[in-house]
């Protein structure tokens, strides 16, 4: 007999993976389906952010665990899972290079203006060159303020180096092996604010970091600063970034998440030239995105089995 597990939109690969050994029934089946059929649901992959909380829980009274297909967690009450002795595992580590790629990334691209450039490139008034035009920010040699100096914030700091940028960071509690191997220097998150050229958000979504970029803080950034938000939408307040970027405030943003995702479609932040925009492409690579599948199936079978998650997420 299969295991029965509630997963939507889960791609082709990972149902390969999964294959005869799961029966996957949709997320409507929580409040569609009969009682008996949902007694019948053992596991839950989340794929793609969906709501996991108490609520749904309660629909689902035989479930063993919870696979979440990503490291961020955001969208799961981790309390309520704990309170009902579910375990939670996730996909760490995999996805630390991919996403420092992408954060560098999104810094060039917003420091050279890649895409405007591109976009003019293809448009009808790109007839001669022009040198005088799209002069973009220098990064070799920049200062790099880096928020959250974790897994992801470490890579971004090991590629950062290559450009030969000075690299602070401001973390909840100082890392001096961060220090002794990356040559990082920690200051205050004012400071970073303050004196950065370039400020990164690697830093994960919880109640002190919702909100931690406002009105305030952008306020305290150079106005020739970028902006990089490689972590949560959340942790950045829309309105103001929207605010400060079309007011020239600070020179531009690159978003890889935004608050809320995605933004609707008339969205001011959408119109504007100086922030550039991807939908969520952090962990975005194939060999990335393969291992986040592989983590999860694996995590999924240990609940199953009643043995400790290889990727337990901590309550």
């Amino acid at each position: 007999m299969p295991h029965t597990i509630l997963g939507d939109n889960l791609p082709a690969p990972l149902r390969e993976m999964l294959g005869d050994e799961f029966e996957v029934l949709p997320w409507e089946t929580t409040t569609n389906a009969p009682a008996a059929e949902r007694e019948r649901i053992t596991g839950l992959v989340a794929y793609g952010h969906p709501r996991v909380d108490g609520e749904l829980l309660d629909r689902l009274p035989a479930l063993k665990v919870i696979s979440n297909h990503g490291v961020g967690v955001d969208h799961v009450v981790l309390a309520d899972a704990a309170s009902r002795g579910i375990p939670v595992g996730n996909t760490p580590g995999c996805l630390d290079a991919s996403t420092a790629d992408m954060t560098i990334a999104l810094l060039l691209a917003t420091a050279r203006n890649v895409v405007r450039g591109d976009r003019f490139a293809r448009g009808p008034e790109f007839t001669v060159f022009d040198p005088s035009i799209l002069i973009g920010r220098e990064v070799t040699g920049a200062r790099l303020g880096i928020v959250g100096m974790g897994r992801i914030g470490r890579q971004v700091a090991k590629r950062a180096a290559a450009f030969d940028m000075e690299i602070v960071y401001h973390n909840r509690n100082r890392d001096e092996d961060a220090e002794r191997e990356l040559g990082v220097r920690y200051v205050s998150f004012d400071e970073l604010l303050e004196r950065s050229e370039y400020v990164v958000l690697n830093c994960p979504l919880t109640p002190e970091t919702t909100g931690l970029i406002g009105a305030a803080e952008l306020a305290r950034m150079r106005p020739d600063a970028v902006l990089v938000n490689t972590a949560r939408g959340a942790v950045v307040d829309t309105a103001a970034l929207t605010d400060a970027l079309r007011e020239n405030r600070i020179a531009g943003a690159g978003l890889d998440v935004t608050e809320p995702e995605p933004l609707p479609r008339d969205h001011p932040l959408l119109s504007l030239e100086n922030v550039v925009v991807a939908p969520h492409l952090g962990s975005a690579s194939d060999r990335t995105r393969r291992r986040m599948m592989e983590m999860t199936v694996e995590n999924l079978r240990a609940g199953l089995a009643g043995d400790p998650l290889p990727w337990a997420v901590s309550t």
